[in-house]
């Protein structure tokens, strides 16, 4: 469900339809790791200016985590942002007041947004960046699962089939031998078909070099990360060229970086200007390394 504001088209939209579930990785730790390490690459994008007197980590996972942070004035610890809930709809749909809710503050606080306190959101739909998060997380971590059972999967060369426990035993002393690196085994004929002179055992053998792909699943697992960062607005090539890339090709790139991320800036400067002329704090935000879209772009290198 969307988060406010709540239009009725679209909540009419969105209860009346059906969508399959995506594809969920079995090892949860693996996607939350993968999950944590994403929301920080996307809460490096920017540089903060904020009062010493806020705690930063707390502000960041609030408006990332959630999408909004409200910012409120209180007689003991001053202007500070806090998590909240949102009440009540304007004209236009957008949330009239914001519920705090926080022991230390005594209980409720309904707070009219714009008069009484402000509402720094990332996105203009009050939404998170953890669904961005969570689809890339699950991605990742499925292409490493994938990695690593190809990887052990990849050991599996040889099975040898006896036609009883005393053979299996010979067959497996003999491969120590030859594993071991003697340059000659000897075998007892016991091991091999009088009649036909074959050998008595079956063996199994599986092509490594062909069914190796874990490497292809490690370049797979940079491109997830590449298709984040351009969401995110994180710089990067986004390509598997290996030859010199063009400027145009560069600045498409960049371009594509830089349009969403350039959306929440917007949203987080707007919020802030509202805040700073409120409570008279200091508040700042800018891009910490922002892609350039230039037509004299001598290209780049693909690493």
């Amino acid at each position: 469900m969307q988060a406010a504001p709540y239009m009725y088209d679209y909540i009419n939209a969105e209860v009346s339809q059906h969508s399959p579930s995506t594809v969920h990785t079995k090892n949860t730790e693996l996607q939350r790791f993968f999950a944590r390490y994403l929301l920080q690459k996307a809460m490096s994008v920017f540089k903060w200016d904020l009062p010493e007197t806020w705690d930063r980590d707390y502000f960041l996972y609030v408006l990332y985590g959630i999408g909004y942070i409200a910012v409120i004035n209180t007689d003991k610890y001053g202007v500070i942002p806090q998590q909240c809930g949102l009440d009540g709809y304007n004209i236009f749909y957008q949330p009239k007041r914001a519920l705090v809710t926080n022991p230390l503050l005594k209980g409720l606080r309904r707070l009219d947004i714009g008069t009484q306190c402000t509402l720094i959101k990332l996105q203009p739909d009050y939404g998170s960046v953890m669904d961005l998060v969570g689809f890339y997380a699950d991605m990742m971590a499925l292409t490493a699962e994938t990695a690593g059972v190809n990887l052990v999967n990849s050991r599996l060369s040889y099975v040898f089939f006896g036609k009883n426990k005393n053979t299996a035993e010979s067959q497996k002393k003999l491969f120590d031998r030859v594993a071991s690196g003697e340059p000659a085994t000897f075998v007892d004929t016991a091991l091999y078909d009088v009649q036909s002179g074959n050998p008595s055992w079956i063996p199994f053998q599986q092509n490594v070099g062909q069914n190796y792909i874990a490497g292809d699943a490690l370049a797979d697992l940079r491109k997830w990360e590449m298709m984040f960062d351009t969401d995110v607005g994180i710089p990067n090539a986004n390509t598997d060229k290996k030859e010199r890339l063009i400027s145009d090709e560069v600045n498409a790139n960049n371009v594509e970086v830089t349009s969403k991320a350039d959306l929440w800036l917007d949203q987080l400067q707007k919020s802030f200007a509202q805040t700073s002329k409120m409570f008279g704090v200091k508040l700042g935000v800018e891009w910490r390394n922002k892609p350039q879209v230039s037509a004299e772009s001598e290209g780049a290198e693909d690493e």
